[in-house]
């Protein structure tokens, strides 16, 4: 990408942005954003990580001023002291209860006796979490519950599930997609029925690049509405992109069209979704926060909805 008329280099490097990020489909367009950064007038520094949780840590270490992860981590983050601020929410969706191939679940009630992988303090634990107590199932890591729970990570669910040390898995995409376009799972359901409805990913920002680096953060917020509008937009961009160069043609163009059907791109974010999955969080004892965020107090979609005016988004 060229560099659209940034003069001196000295005013270029003041301006860097740094902004963690997970390898999944739908955080694509968040990528994206540091490759027309320089049309933007900013750098955007990209720092890659396994989980939304490590995302926080970073931040609370004072080495991102940006991050893009879930909402259970964004809100488990905020009750654990980082000092961040929601302002905007770039995905919806990103998850589906997988069954082994053969196992015959076409129900979460059929979970009763079945081990089920999930990533421990992901979004998908809190959907999971959730569809099992809305069925009336117990659930436990022990067995003597209706459901075992096995946590793994994400990349090892698949092979959890392929390998049948598992029975079935709420899992992250484009890997649940895969999982079914290879033929050794089968979708039960997409968990979107409980009160959270479809999880929003969530952009934050600390607190000290909210309030004092704001101009570099309209910026940002400027160059993240652009991203997410060329995929939105153009889909061959956005699968180019995603299949190139984030999973290096790790997966296929089926995996990407599930994926994202799944998990479209999205600029909204609302405090009464983060309130609800606080909520349902402290229910289920996912991030066991003793003293959980209240969502008013640290949602802020000021910037986001300058970025979209100023773009003619709506």
């Amino acid at each position: 990408m060229l560099a659209f008329g940034m003069g001196a280099g000295q005013a270029q490097a003041q301006e860097v942005v740094r902004l963690g990020n997970l390898k999944f489909a739908h955080y694509g367009a968040v990528s994206y954003i540091k490759e027309i950064a320089p049309k933007c007038g900013i750098k955007v520094e990209e720092h890659v990580f396994a989980k939304g949780l490590d995302v926080m840590q970073a931040i609370i270490a004072g080495e991102l001023d940006v991050g893009a992860t879930a909402s259970e981590a964004a809100i488990s983050g905020r009750a654990g002291g980082a000092p961040i601020y929601v302002v905007a929410g770039f995905a919806k969706g990103g998850a589906r209860l997988v069954a082994g191939a053969g196992q015959k679940i076409a129900s979460v009630k059929e979970l009763k006796g079945k081990r089920v992988g999930v990533t421990r303090g992901g979004i998908q634990e809190v959907l999971l979490l959730a569809e099992l107590s809305q069925a009336g199932l117990t659930y436990s890591e022990t067995k003597g519950k209706d459901v075992q729970l096995v946590f793994l990570a994400y990349a090892d669910l698949n092979q959890a599930l392929m390998g049948k040390n598992i029975d079935a898995m709420m899992q992250s995409e484009p890997q649940s997609s895969q999982a079914i376009n290879k033929g050794f799972g089968t979708e039960v359901i997409k968990p979107y029925d409980t009160p959270i409805g479809e999880p929003v990913r969530t952009m934050v920002m600390t607190e000290k690049f909210y309030k004092e680096r704001r101009p570099v953060a309209e910026k940002f917020m400027r160059c993240f509405v652009e991203a997410t509008k060329a995929f939105i937009d153009n889909k061959a961009t956005a699968e180019k992109y995603v299949r190139e160069v984030v999973f290096r043609g790790q997966i296929t163009k089926d995996d990407f069209d599930d994926a994202i059907s799944n998990s479209p791109y999205s600029y909204d974010i609302s405090p009464e979704h983060i309130q609800i999955t606080t909520d349902v969080m402290v229910k289920t004892g996912v991030g066991r926060m003793t003293k959980p965020p209240v969502a008013r107090d640290w949602v802020k979609t000021d910037l986001l909805e300058q970025a979209k005016k100023s773009l003619n988004v709506k």
